[in-house]
Order: C-alpha cells, then structure tokens, then sequence
C-alpha cells in the first residue's frame, strides 16, 4: 500500500502565441500545475496539469474571468491534496472516487454560480494530482510499462501498440486559410475543427451557423481535394468540435446538410460533442460519428451517451484524470464504440501522458492509425522553452513527422518519458 504523507503545488503561467478561441471565448494565458506527492517511505511522484477555465466551464470563464477562475482551480487542486494525505491506496484508481466527491463538494461551496459547477472543472483539477499518484506507483514497479500498470480489469480494449499516432492540430476561430494549408503541406491529414462561434458576442444561433457553415466551405475548398494515404477514403479527415455550443438538434442537422451540399460529408470523421450538457438528444440517426467529450464524467454518463448513439469516446487524462479515462476506455470497449486522446493545449509532458493512453486504443474506423490531437505546439508562446522540463525531450516520439508521432519500441519501454524527474 501506499501512503502519501507530504505534498506541495506550485503554479506557473504560460502565455499563449495568440488569443486561441473556442466555446465562443478567448484565452490568452493557461495556468500549469506541478504537483508534488512524497509517500511514506520518501518516495516522490510529480504530476503536472494544465487549468483551462474556458473549456471545463464557461460559466465560471463568464462570470469570474480567466484570473478569478484559474484561482478557484488552483483552490481545488489544494483543496485535494489534503484529502489524500494518508489515504493508503493500492493503485491510483482507489484514490478517484474520494478525491472527486470531496473536491467537488469544496469547489460547490465556493462557487457563486446560479447554476451547478460542471463536474468537468473539478476533474480537471484533480489531473496533476493523478498523475502523480501514478508516478508514485511506478516507483513501486521499477523498469514496468504504463500497461502493465493499469490495474487488470481495466486493460481489455487496450490491446493496441500503434508505431504510429494521427497527430491531429486545432484549427481554432483565428486561424488562416494560410496557416491551415502549412499544417496540410506539413503532413497533418486530421484537422479538428473548431465551430460555434459567436462572431457578434451576442449568442445569435443563425449567425453562429452562417459562420461556421461558412468556416467549414472555406477549409474545403482548400483540403478537399488534397489525398491521404492513412485514411480510409484517401481524403483529408474533418474532425469538427462544437464543445457543446449548438442548442437543439436542427442546428447540426443544418451543418451536416450544408457540408453534403458542399461534397464535404464523406470527409467528417467525427463530430465532436455538439450539444450542452443538459441537453439529452438522440443522434443514431445523424450520418457522421459524434463522440462524446466533457458531458463524460464518469462511466454512468459514457453508458447514457451510448443509448443516445454516441459512436466514439474523446478520452481526455491531461484533462479529466487518466484513472476516470482508464474507467471510460473500459465500458466503452464492452460496448464495441471506439476511443481516442484528446488535448487540453497541453504542456510537452503532458503530451507525452496523453500519448500513452492513445498508443494502447484500436483506431477510430476510417484511419489506419491511432489518434491524438496535440495542440500545445501552436499555441504556447515558450514552447521550446517548456519542453526542456521533460525527462526526455529529445525523445524518437516527441515531435511530429508528415503529421505523425512515431512510436520506435523505446517509447514503450520509457513509457514516454512521464515518470522521468522533470528537469
């Protein structure tokens, strides 16, 4: 068993290249946090996270601002580190369930809110803290792979070694038909797309739709007739995420017959969590896989997006944990619906903790690879600057060729380097 008997958070705040937009907002600076977790034998794990307000919940981002909603993060983090001080637990799986409940009932005191905190936000609170749990196990199993140790029932439906990941970059609100084509001249075959602008900031559907069928036109004029040797049409795949900016059912039927008008339909591989979380739509008769993201908090909501016809699972450790994603992989395996890892604009490391998950899930139907959206790279202003703090950063595995992370057999045996001492 292990026992945490010391720990210690610290924050560092990196800016971005530009102001990167999604969820009809902007941010221009994320908040890391280093955690730090010493067992009882002296022992360290070290975990890292990424705080992004806007994403876990834009009501807080609205109502307190990016500085006011990094702090109460930052809040939630502390707040957990004191609920595992000497909770012995065999592996890190143990710890989640106390550590959401308690810092989820700390975070809604806090809260001013008119309505709940997303369950999201404190996930996303508890990343570094997890991870470093699962750093302080490793110490356990000197020389063990990330796979051997997930604990046993959880690895059916991770049976997958990929040599290969599908690199996959944001294309956000800002960015040009030019820079979308240096990525597509890069090598990139997988471009997620982000729609449900608010062009006006003043929460008009219509104009959020001309927008982003507009948006969508453009990018197609441009990639649709590029080919691909990874994918299963031998077309440039689209994979579209609305985080959970469209209110009913009609908005993204309108989108999808926009882009079968437009030739572009046969090219969208995913679209990705369309609807609020409170709205509960079925989607079995959609013509495009629509996955499921930040309404996924635990494998209760994963079960009711599947009876609703979900078809894929985006699995998010730099963001909701890798023990809840580990729990999410899991039913979804039992259930036949496909995975994949998705960013958070997330630190090098972190990548790289991303990445072991995502080696290890069978790929999405439609690419002969596995899939990981990795973003960090395009949007930190001290990129090169930050991947220097990674046990390894001149890893085979850590930057990108013709659109792809390359896997060579020491990745796995390195585990990619997360449980290395940061520099």
């Amino acid at each position: 068993m292990i026992t945490i008997e010391k720990t210690n958070l610290v924050v560092e705040r990196e800016k971005l290249l530009a102001p990167f937009g999604f969820k009809g907002g902007y941010v221009d600076e994320l908040w890391q946090s280093l955690v730090t977790l010493e067992d009882q034998v002296g022992r360290e794990g070290l975990g890292c996270g990424v705080q992004s307000i806007l994403w876990s919940d834009p009501q807080v981002y609205s109502e307190w601002g990016n500085e006011r909603g990094n702090v109460f993060m930052n809040e939630i983090t502390r707040y957990a580190l004191t609920s595992v001080k000497r909770r012995p637990f065999e592996t890190p799986m143990d710890l989640l369930d106390p550590m959401k409940e308690q810092a989820y009932e700390f975070a809604s005191r806090v809260w001013t809110g008119k309505n709940p905190l997303r369950v999201t936000f404190a996930l996303n609170a508890l990343v570094p803290v997890d991870q470093a749990s699962w750093m302080l196990l490793s110490h356990t199993k000197p020389g063990a792979r990330f796979f051997d140790l997930i604990p046993e029932e959880y690895r059916s439906g991770l049976s997958w070694r990929h040599e290969r990941l599908a690199a996959t970059p944001v294309v956000g609100y800002g960015m040009t038909i030019e820079e979308i084509t240096a990525l597509l001249d890069d090598g990139y075959f997988v471009l997620k797309i982000k729609l449900g602008s608010d062009p006006n900031q003043d929460g008009d559907p219509d104009k959020m739709m001309e927008w982003d069928i507009r948006r969508l036109k453009e990018i197609h004029r441009m990639a649709g007739h590029r080919s691909c040797s990874h994918t299963a049409n031998g077309k440039i795949a689209y994979y579209l995420d609305m985080n959970g900016r469209y209110g009913n059912k009609d908005l993204l039927w309108r989108l999808v017959e926009a882009a079968e008008r437009m030739g572009a339909l046969e090219q969208i591989l995913l679209v990705e969590e369309p609807f609020p979380e409170h709205l509960h739509v079925d989607v079995s008769d959609f013509p495009v896989r629509v996955a499921g993201d930040e309404r996924v908090h635990s494998e209760k909501d994963a079960l009711a997006l599947i009876q609703m016809g979900y078809g894929a699972f985006a699995l998010k450790p730099v963001a909701k944990t890798m023990s809840m994603s580990l729990r999410v992989a899991k039913l979804a395996s039992e259930h036949g619906i496909p995975c994949f890892c998705a960013d958070l604009t997330a630190s090098p490391i972190m990548v790289d903790w991303n990445k072991n998950l995502a080696a290890l899930l069978p790929p999405v139907p439609g690419l002969s690879t596995g899939l990981i959206e990795a973003n960090g790279v395009q949007n930190y202003a001290h990129w090169e600057a930050m991947k220097k703090s990674h046990p390894m950063p001149n890893g085979s595995w850590t930057d990108t060729r013709e659109g792809q992370f390359y896997l060579q057999p020491e990745f796995y045996e390195h585990n990619g380097g997360v449980f290395g001492r940061r520099r």
